[in-house]
Parts: structure tokens; sequence; C-alpha cells
């Protein structure tokens, strides 16, 4: 198949999978160039064209679902005896995946994705759309943790060949009771199915296991589920139900609608907080017997109960039955004084105890000990968190004493999230049950800024499932410090480009004032201070002056021209607030006297420089 065209447009890349009915095939829409889903129905459903035409038209009618929760259906085809369904590519996982992985799934994230699961399923029951075959392996999880049903177009037709075939067509582990016997199948049936997918979700395992299909489908019809709280603890009552009202065998006591069923899970009514609480499998959607035969077997089960009518007997018949009765009686009376004059014990305190040492207590005094084992945040492994009957109460010694022992913390695999954007390492933390604390920052020569440097604890170790996972964002390489320099006296241009030499840069934010020491337009003040350190990248702050400014100045300086019979380039320098400036520069005769007169402004020195060697500095004030 892989290469294959399908209807000259979608092209098979690779196998995903298969169930019951169909394969399931990744491919690409070759017009709208976008990844797609493909179903392909198995040959011996293909050559049904009863239920090929069922099928197409169903799967037709869901395409016209629209919901954030349900998969979208593009396109139904042939491609000779190949029936195929083109539908949304999502990059995840099956629920049923995530149970195997993760299971018990904490209380919260089932509450999360059951909600999501029965939107879902209320926008198709407003459309008179009814599921059928709601179970984990058709609920799709993305990587960002959105739900989303599938498999609806070969649920409707799967359910529309009871009558003609003599079989029921479904999931055993998730068929509604009404499902099992052979009843129309409606909205109740998908809220019950649901339930068992929450039941899964909170326990990690069916409510209902049997040798074989019809075994399931009889208990379905017959048994009530194994409390939730008993499997799990953790499982609040409120949620267990929820979960339990979902699966009554009695469609009138389930939820009224499937979005009933969402605001029960994130709000608990009060109708249900008042209700009394009730006291690798086949997978595939399956093909069973008939619901006629399902009857029969559940009719077999209690035929050996029915008394049978008998021909009357004869007097040595009647002898033989009362010596039968009395001897009835006489072993009835032996076993109900056996069991009265069982001697009684005072049960003692094991809590706390190692398990082994609790059993060995416990079978000295000659009771019998069932165990069943949990996971505890705080408790050691191998440890007895509960008993029951309790310490210091007194039983008989038939009475079996259950203890709740610790497996020890649930660890599991923290994913390494280095080097991703903060946003998807939270939620692909979030989405394995482990809390993500408020990140902080470090400098990182190898990371990218606002990704992912550090985390604690690392990747590929193993954790509590959800506890507490640190993570430390890069902020890029760590900056060198610089000294920050004196910009007193620059104009801005000449400061601005002194402090990027130095990987610095001026603040925009430029305030002034009057001086009379600067003129107007040099810098007068600067924040930070000359000489502080300072790391690159980071801002200068400055003071400009508005003026006036000092008043300008006059000196006579007095040169005297060594008279060695040679001449003398010479040169008079000033440095006053405008900078250093060349006030005078001539060639003179030996033994030339030089006199002029300097202007400056403010404080600042003279120079006098001789073939550029200087030969005398004084201050000017």
């Amino acid at each position: 198949m892989i290469g294959k065209l399908l209807g000259n447009r979608y092209e098979i890349l690779e196998q995903l999978g298969g169930g019951g009915m169909a394969l399931v095939w990744k491919g690409k829409d070759t017009f709208l160039n976008r990844l797609v889903t493909i179903k392909v129905l198995r040959p011996e459903y293909a050559s049904d064209q009863e239920f090929v035409r069922r099928f197409r038209r169903e799967a037709q009618a869901v395409a016209s679902l629209s919901h954030p929760n349900i998969v979208s259906i593009y396109d139904v085809g042939q491609e000779n005896e190949s029936h195929y369904l083109v539908m949304e590519y999502v990059d995840g996982e099956s629920l049923k995946e995530m149970i195997r992985r993760e299971a018990p799934l904490a209380p919260f994230r089932v509450i999360q994705l059951g909600r999501q699961i029965a939107d879902a399923l209320e926008h198709a029951h407003e459309n008179s759309i009814i599921h059928r075959d709601v179970k984990p392996h058709n609920i799709l999880i993305t990587r960002s943790g959105r739900a989303k049903l599938t498999d609806f177009g070969i649920a409707q037709a799967s359910a529309s060949t009871i009558t003609h075939t003599d079989t029921i067509v479904g999931s055993v582990h998730y068929i509604s009771p009404e499902q099992a016997k052979g009843e129309p199948a409606g909205p109740k049936s998908d809220i019950y199915a649901l339930g068992v997918v929450l039941y899964e979700m909170l326990t990690g395992q069916v409510p209902y296991q049997a040798d074989g299909a019809i075994g399931v489908a009889l208990k379905h019809i017959q048994e009530e589920p194994l409390s939730l709280r008993e499997i799990n603890p953790n499982v609040p009552e409120d949620l267990e139900k929820v979960v339990l009202r979902a699966m009554d065998k009695r469609q009138d006591r389930r939820h009224k609608s499937a979005k009933a069923l969402g605001e029960d899970l994130v709000s608990i009514s009060d109708e249900t907080r008042n209700m009394v609480p009730y006291n690798h499998e086949e997978e595939y959607t399956r093909v069973l017997p008939s619901p006629v035969i399902i009857k029969n077997e559940a009719k077999a089960k209690f035929a050996e109960e029915k008394p049978v009518k008998k021909k009357q007997m004869k007097p040595a018949a009647w002898a033989m039955l009362g010596l039968l009765v009395l001897l009835l009686l006489a072993g009835s009376y032996f076993a109900l004084s056996s069991y009265l004059n069982v001697g009684e014990v005072k049960i003692p305190k094991v809590t706390g105890m190692k398990v082994d040492k609790a059993e060995k207590v416990l079978k000295d005094l000659g009771l019998s000990v069932n165990i069943s084992k949990v996971y505890h945040d705080t408790i050691e492994k191998d440890y007895v968190i509960s008993q029951d009957p309790e310490a210091n109460e007194v039983v008989k010694k038939v009475r079996p004493v259950t203890l709740v022992v610790s497996r020890g913390q649930d660890l599991v695999e923290v994913p390494d999230v280095i080097r991703l954007p903060y946003d998807e390492a939270r939620l692909t933390l979030l989405n394995l049950q482990f809390q993500v604390d408020t990140p902080d920052s470090v400098y990182s020569n190898s990371i990218e800024k606002d990704r992912v440097a550090e985390q604690k604890p690392e990747g590929k170790t193993k954790a509590p499932r959800g506890s507490h996972v640190k993570l430390s964002l890069s902020q890029g390489p760590e900056p060198k410090m610089q000294k920050v320099p004196n910009l007193s006296g620059l104009t801005q241009e000449a400061a601005r480009a002194q402090l990027a030499s130095l990987g610095l840069e001026m603040d925009e934010n430029i305030d002034q004032r009057e001086s009379d020491e600067y003129l107007s337009g040099q810098i007068v003040g600067q924040e930070p201070a000359p000489g502080s350190d300072l790391a690159e990248g980071n801002k200068v702050k400055v003071t400009i002056s508005t003026g006036p400014g000092p008043v300008a100045k006059q000196m006579t300086v007095t040169i005297h021209v060594p008279d060695d019979g040679k001449t003398h380039e010479v040169r008079i320098e000033t440095e006053d607030v405008r900078g250093r400036y060349n006030q005078y520069i001539s060639t003179h005769q030996p033994g030339d006297d030089v006199t002029r007169n300097i202007r400056f402004y403010g404080k600042g020195k003279v120079r006098v420089y001789i073939d550029n060697v200087l030969q005398e500095e004084e201050p000017i004030e």
C-alpha cells in the first residue's frame, strides 16, 4: 500500500496501525499538501455491500460534525475494492497507549480528558449521531494534551449490522448492557461506554474480565463493577459516584446527557453527591454472538437452580429423601456449631510494619491475610498503610484481614526538556502529571536565550509522579563587565561612540540642566559614575548642559627659542572645557622670543612644545 495514490489524490506514506475492521495509514493530501489519516476497510467487510453503503452514508453524516474534540472526516472514497475514509491527522497517541504507560491517571487529568470527550459526544448527539464504539483506542491525545474522539464512521456502520447477521459488532469491554442484549443503542449507550473509559483511566483496568467475549457481555448485563476506591484509594468519592452513575445498568439512572456527565465531572451535582456508592484484553471492535445466544447463555446459567418437575416418587424414594434431609440438617447443625464455636481474637496493630512481619504476626494468631498494593508518596515500599479490621477489633479467627501495602512512590521517567522553549517544556511536563515551578534564569554559552538550560530533576531520571520540576531559562552568554568611562565634557555623539566601543549603550532618556562650568551640549553628569563596573549591553544615563557655560578668558604666553643656530617649531596647546586645541604653531629662528595671547574657557592647562617636546605646562583658571 505504501506509495499508492487513492482517488488520484491521497498518497499512502506509512502504516500507523489497525483495528478489527480497518487498517490505518498515514497519508498526504497531494491537492492541499497536508498530512491526513486514511482508514481502509478490511476485505471481509469491504465485500459486504450493505455494510459499505451504510458505512459511506453514515460516515458522510459524521463529516458534518465540527468540534475541537472530534477528529474531522474529510472524504470517503473507493479505489477498486478498497473502501477508505480520509480523516484529520492527529500527531499524538491513543488514550489506550497513555493508560498502559501511566495508569492509574491522576483524578484531575481524568476529569480534564473526560470533560473533553463528553463535550465531543454531546455535539454528536445534538446532531443525532451515536458513536456506539467509545473506547480508549478511539480517543487520540495530541501532543498539547487535547482529547479527540475518532472512528465515528465505522462505529455507526458497525451498530447497524445486528438484525440481518444475528451478530453484534462492538468492543466487548466497553459495550453497554442494552447493546449486549441486542437492544438499540442511544446516547446513553455512549455515556455508559465513557463511564467504562473513565473507570479504566482511574484504575488501570476494565471493570469486567472473563475467559471469552460472551462472558464479558454477560457481566455487563448481570454484575456490578468493583468499587474504584477499592482498587485505587486515591480516587475521590464524588468522582467515583459520577463514574458509577454513568455505568449504571439502568439507562434512566445514568446521566441525562453527555453534557450533564461533563458538568458532573467538574462540579458534582447534589443528585450525584447524595447517591449511595456501589458496593492485554480484547481491544479490537469485535463481532460478538447474537443477542439470542447471549440470552440463552444467561438462561443456561440459572437453569440448574430451577426445580425440575418429577414424577411421583415411590415410598422407598421418600425414605431415602427423608434420610438425606436428616443428614443435611445434621451437617448444617455441625457447620453452624463449628462456626459459632470458632475462637475470637483481638486484632493487633500492624499498620506501619513491614508486610512480611505483619503477615507473620497475623498468621501466628491463626488469621488469614489478603494483601492489596498501591503507590504511596510518603510511606516506604512494602510497609502497611492500613488494615481492615482495624487494630483492637475483636473478630472470629475465620475472618480474613486485608492489608493495604505501599508500593512506594510511583516513580516515572522525567522527560529531558533541555533546549526546548519554556511553553513546550512546561506542557510536556504537565502532560506527564509533573508540577512545574516558576522558572528562574541562568547564563549559558551554548543554549539559546529563553530556552531551558537546566532542569531539576534531570531528564531521563526517575521522580515521583506529580512531583515538582524546576526549570532554568537561558539568558544567553554571561556579559563581560566594563569600567564606565568619564563622559564629562563630551558631546552626545562622542560619548555614544566611546560607550559603544566598550559594548555599552547610552540611555535615550537624557536629562538637561544649566551649567556655568560646561558649554551647552556638553555632558555634565552621568549614572553610573565613572569607574563603576557595568555589564555589557547595559545603559549609561547622561545629563546635558544647557549653558551658559564658562566666560572666555585670556592669558599671555612668552617663549624663548633656543639660540643654537637651528630653526625650531613652536606650538602652544590649551586644554579646557572645549577639549584640547592648538592655539599657535609656527617655525622660528634661533634666539627668537615669541609672545602670544591665548583664549580659554573654564579651568584647564596650557602647554608649550618646541619641536614637539614639552617645555612647559601651567594650569589655567
